[in-house]
């Protein structure tokens, strides 16, 4: 059965709108989740506007949530090490009672990155980086001391302490590279987000190749939840909109992401959910 969320991106609003968008999900039972983003700039016009940062806002709005699981879609590997992901994460973790899930992506923001002066990298070298960190961060939210020997991250019997609420956090991977990207979904995701397909042929194509690096790895590919992401604007047609994600429901996505726009509204939240329950 197919599940639903609603992603606020913290760029062109206000706390307050974030604020409360995400109270009217949790009070809104059809909603599973909430997430936002990590970037620092603006991915939408006009990318000088205003932009919040998301690991910030998730613990508030971990204590201002009881019920939906919270996430951001995704954080940028080279944004920052990898052990230091793994401490927020867990941390996120205990604030939210186990509600937290982790995002995870091999960046690609490049004027973001090139202002900040954070190496980003060619696509090879990002993969190369991602499959590291996602590694080390798996490591070291399961065991007690972490030793790792790579090209980027070298660890030294690490400790990270102390462990998730959860039994392990859900590893959220958002990729569509087919080689490498997707085969890292295979190894590592519990979750495989594919943000915006053009049809439900378009997310078919890459889902079957999930499916063929989980017959590589011998992995099976029941195992890894799929989600999608539709817009969400104050503009939307709400029946049409549902139609939609009920389409990719039935192509097989576990849960539909409704990323809104600006201005950022809770009403629409609500009279989304009252479109989807009908």
């Amino acid at each position: 059965m197919v599940e639903y969320a609603i992603k606020t991106p913290p760029q062109h609003g206000t706390w307050q709108e974030y604020l409360d968008v995400w109270r009217a999900a949790d009070e809104a039972e059809v909603y599973e989740s909430a997430w936002n983003f990590d970037h620092f700039y603006p991915l939408t016009e006009p990318l000088d506007g205003t932009c919040l940062e998301g690991w910030t806002m998730l613990a508030a709005l971990a204590q201002a949530t009881s019920r939906i699981h919270i996430g951001s879609m995704v954080n940028g590997m080279h944004y920052r090490h990898p052990a230091v992901t793994a401490n927020m994460a867990i941390t996120l973790d205990h604030i939210s009672g186990g509600r937290f899930m982790l995002g995870l992506g091999a960046g690609w923001m490049e004027p973001e990155s090139e202002a900040y002066g954070i190496p980003l990298g060619t696509i090879k070298e990002r993969c190369d980086r991602f499959d590291e960190g996602v590694e080390v961060i798996k490591m070291l939210m399961s065991q007690e001391h972490t030793t790792f020997h790579g090209k980027y991250y070298q660890l030294a019997n690490a400790r990270c302490e102390p462990k998730p609420v959860q039994d392990s956090i859900p590893i959220v991977i958002g990729a569509k590279g087919k080689k490498r990207m997707l085969k890292t979904v295979a190894r590592f995701a519990d979750h495989w987000d594919m943000t915006f397909p053009a049809d439900t042929a378009a997310w078919k194509e890459l889902s079957d190749v999930v499916d063929a690096h989980c017959a590589d790895v011998g992995r099976d590919p029941s195992e890894i939840r799929r989600s999608i992401h539709l817009a969400l604007s104050q503009d939307s047609d709400l029946p049409a909109l549902v139609d939609q994600a009920n389409q990719f429901g039935e192509a097989g996505v576990d849960l539909i992401v409704f990323s809104m726009r600006n201005p950022y509204r809770a009403n629409e939240v609500t009279a989304l959910a009252e479109a989807l329950r009908r």
